[in-house]
């Protein structure tokens, strides 16, 4: 392939994107004969002109901010990401604990991970959070027990939410809150609807520790709705390190490398 100028890579990404629905920085430059760098800036100018959204490591079709995705597409993307944060969060979970633990695609991996933790209880408002902690109880993985949160479902987030859910709620006394999100930046925490992002908000006013698990697409991202400041999160989990911009606000930060 002859080297293109920059227009005709611009094309050729978004002809890729359309085909594939993905397109990854490594793939995209051996085929352009460029370097990742060189990538990475088509990337985001073609962000920046709302052509495709920038995930880690390459691209998707551009999802716009004030809107969610559908829970199951969401679970697809930087899947391997998302285990290992939860991994790295799983770890932390002790004999005896009480969590809280809100929707999210990667909040909803830490019953897969989780091993030998005796007289947990989880209260949560996700449904396949909720159907995965059950199935680590059936494997003896776990023994405790699992709360669900009254309220109305949200079929296309298979969550809670609503007045009941934020009451009853309120009743609760946490060791830890695992908390997901739509987007973060060095002073917030975001999400996407504003009445679920209100019970991980209670979630985190009622635990002593909040552990917010993200993954590097999310950095620097505002979604609709504020959730929380830095200053109320314990510890951040990502699949890479803590922006060199950011200042410190106080929380820990764990890099989810292999685990």
């Amino acid at each position: 392939m002859c080297a293109m100028n920059k227009e005709e890579r611009h094309v050729f990404i978004l002809d890729e994107l359309a085909v594939c629905r993905k397109v990854l920085v490594t793939d995209l430059a051996k085929q352009l004969i460029v370097t990742p760098e060189t990538i990475r800036r088509d990337l985001a100018e073609l962000e920046m002109s709302e052509d495709l959204t920038r995930i880690h490591g390459g691209a998707v079709s551009f999802i716009p901010t004030h809107r969610e995705m559908v829970f199951e597409k969401k679970m697809s993307l930087n899947l391997e990401e998302k285990k290992r944060i939860a991994r790295r969060a799983a770890a932390l979970i002790q004999h005896g604990d009480t969590i809280a633990v809100d929707i999210g695609s990667t909040t909803v991996h830490l019953a897969d991970m989780i091993e030998d933790v005796q007289s947990l209880t989880v209260v949560t408002n996700s449904l396949s959070a909720a159907n995965r902690f059950n199935l680590a109880m059936e494997e003896q993985r776990i023994t405790g027990q699992i709360i669900m949160l009254p309220g109305v479902t949200n079929p296309y987030q298979a969550s809670i939410k609503g007045t009941y859910t934020i009451e009853f709620l309120k009743r609760f006394h946490f060791n830890r809150a695992f908390i997901s999100c739509g987007g973060v930046t060095e002073q917030s925490v975001y999400d996407f609807d504003m009445e679920e992002s209100l019970v991980s908000e209670t979630m985190i006013a009622c635990c002593q520790e909040a552990i917010l698990l993200t993954d590097s697409a999310k950095l620097n991202k505002k979604s609709l709705f504020e959730v929380a400041p830095m200053s109320k999160i314990s510890t951040v989990i990502c699949d890479q390190d803590k922006p060199i911009d950011w200042h410190e606000f106080g929380y820990h930060w764990i890099t989810a490398n292999e685990f």
